[in-house]
């Protein structure tokens, strides 16, 4: 008996056994393509199960029915069995096709991410979120208006309770020097002056006032440049203080413009007013006050004031100014009684010395 071997394929595909030339069996070479059982190759042998036997590989090996059918099996794989052109599968990316390269993986962002990128509708969105709406647009143009009308509110205000103060000083000073220098060089009154004309000084030492007095009381030639006017046109039309008798009216702003009498309403009786000439000083001493009064009360400007207290005919001086403070609502009114008539020849009287 000839001993077992194996069976030798021919080109063909066939399976048979054959006999050499004289009985002899021919021993086929070993081709481990053609071995029915083999030893697997220790480098490329998959990992063993449990029990030792190796572990399933993931490659299906030499498909049956004989060389033919294995390449056919290769080209579907893509390539024969081992060569350099077998594909390359990741087990990552179940669904991709054999052969096909790998997908570069994207990024995942969470959807509360806030640094994660913006779809197309998402930016659109917020961009008509940031946009102003119209009722936002309204508010800004009325806070702006009332802004700009606070800031020149403000802005007038402090014209008015300040700048107005630092001009009618400077001009009232600059009136008073005139006078001064006009007296000392001899330049004589003409004894009938012109409407804003400058011509005598008035003196309340209590208030530490020391104004300018100029003829009329027109708001912008006189009393706006922070100087005392005298009511010397008609219908109001009152004495000079060298009358023999006649109430010498004044008026001057209470608040701004030099404010000269912001604070007559401190004055008491017995406190002294001076009027300064050229020749003269006329000294009077306060009697009474009027707190309250209407504007229209052209009374209290009488050779006699009603109200006064004076019950007959005398050299009397009236200061008039506007009440409340900054307002012009009504007339504070204060009185004095001329009690000396000083020629500047015998010096300042007593009034300015203390």
């Amino acid at each position: 008996m000839t001993a077992l071997r194996p069976e030798r394929e021919d080109l063909y595909g066939g399976g048979e056994p054959y006999e050499s030339h004289g009985g002899a069996p021919y021993e086929a070479p070993f081709d481990a393509e053609t071995m029915a059982l083999r030893v697997a190759d220790p480098a490329s042998a998959g990992p063993t199960g449990a029990s030792g036997a190796p572990a399933a590989p993931s490659d299906p090996g030499p498909a049956p029915g004989g060389r033919a059918a294995r390449r056919k099996a290769a080209k579907r794989r893509g390539g024969r069995r081992g060569g350099q052109g077998a594909p390359v599968v990741s087990a990552a990316a179940p669904g991709v096709s054999a052969g096909a390269p790998a997908a570069k993986p994207s990024p995942t962002w969470a959807e509360d991410d806030p640094d994660r990128p913006l779809t197309r509708v998402e930016a659109r969105r917020r961009a008509r979120l940031a946009k102003p709406g119209p009722g936002v647009i309204a508010s800004r143009a009325i806070g702006e208006v009332f802004i700009t009308t606070g800031v020149l509110m403000l802005l007038f205000v402090t014209y008015q309770l300040w700048w107005t103060n630092v001009r009618a000083h400077a001009q009232a000073g600059s009136e008073a020097h005139q006078l001064q220098d006009a007296w000392a060089n001899g330049k004589r009154n003409p004894g009938v002056f012109a409407p804003g004309q400058g011509f005598a000084i008035l003196h309340i030492p209590k208030l530490d006032v020391v104004a300018p007095i100029a003829e009329g009381v027109s708001t912008t030639r006189v009393l706006d440049k922070g100087m005392v006017g005298h009511y010397g046109e008609a219908p109001l039309k009152t004495a000079m203080p060298d009358a023999k008798t006649g109430n010498f009216g004044l008026a001057a702003h209470r608040n701004t413009h030099g404010e000269p009498f912001r604070y007559i309403n401190k004055l008491t009786p017995g406190d002294p007013v001076v009027v300064e000439t050229q020749d003269t000083y006329y000294v009077y001493k306060v009697t009474s006050t009027l707190p309250v009064t209407s504007p229209s009360n052209t009374s209290v400007l009488d050779p006699v004031p009603r109200g006064s207290g004076f019950t007959g005919p005398g050299r009397y001086i009236t200061l008039t100014t506007c009440t409340p403070e900054f307002t012009s609502k009504y007339r504070l009114i204060v009185w004095g009684k001329m009690v000396e008539v000083r020629p500047r020849s015998k010096g300042k009287p007593d009034a300015l010395i203390e």
